[in-house]
């Protein structure tokens, strides 16, 4: 009988679903932007943002992904653009301070590359978006990724703005996250 119950609590432990390992964003993050205006290319990048990610490359089905972004704090080292950025025309700031990215779709694409499928929200919008990037382990992990926004999707750039000729849709996206074990 005390083998049968030694067999039964170590089944039932193994049968205990794994948790995925929780982290937060650390120092040496960045979230930037591309695109171009009347040809000429230009970059941007968000001062501040809020990663928290529960994330373990064999158990995808437990993963997910919380980005805040406040806008108040893009720069494009363009002062005109900068206050451009923040105008009722685009990000609107007044009326949508931040943007937030959310997934729990997780899928591996081979090796260390993996796609995060999730909800953009921007101005009150909320669109699926998916960010591809490498997760590099470790003591500090590090997931780089990379994700294709498309801005009138999201009402940025109304007006004169929905040019496609003067602004393209599409905006390329990029991070790098540098993460510590959540506490």
């Amino acid at each position: 009988m005390r083998h049968f119950t030694a067999a039964l609590a170590f089944g039932l432990l193994l049968a205990r679903p794994a948790l995925a390992a929780d982290y937060v964003q650390a120092a040496g993050s960045s979230l930037t932007f591309a695109s171009r205006y009347q040809g000429e290319i230009f970059t941007g990048r968000f001062a501040s943002f809020s990663t928290r990610l529960s994330f373990d490359p064999a158990r995808l089905a437990a993963a997910k992904l919380d980005v805040t972004i406040p806008l108040l704090g893009v720069t494009t080292a363009n002062n005109d653009r900068d206050t451009t950025l923040q105008s009722a025309d685009f990000f609107n700031t007044a009326r949508f301070p931040q943007a937030r990215f959310t997934a729990s779709r997780f899928r591996s694409l081979g090796g260390n590359r993996y796609a995060a499928d999730g909800i953009l929200t921007l101005r009150g919008v909320s669109k699926p978006v998916t960010l591809g990037f490498t997760w590099s382990p470790g003591a500090r992990p590090v997931l780089t990724g990379k994700a294709t926004v498309k801005r009138l999707d999201f009402g940025v750039g109304s007006g004169d703005w929905a040019d496609t000729e003067l602004l393209p849709n599409d905006v390329a996206v990029s991070t790098k996250v540098v993460f510590s074990p959540a506490k």
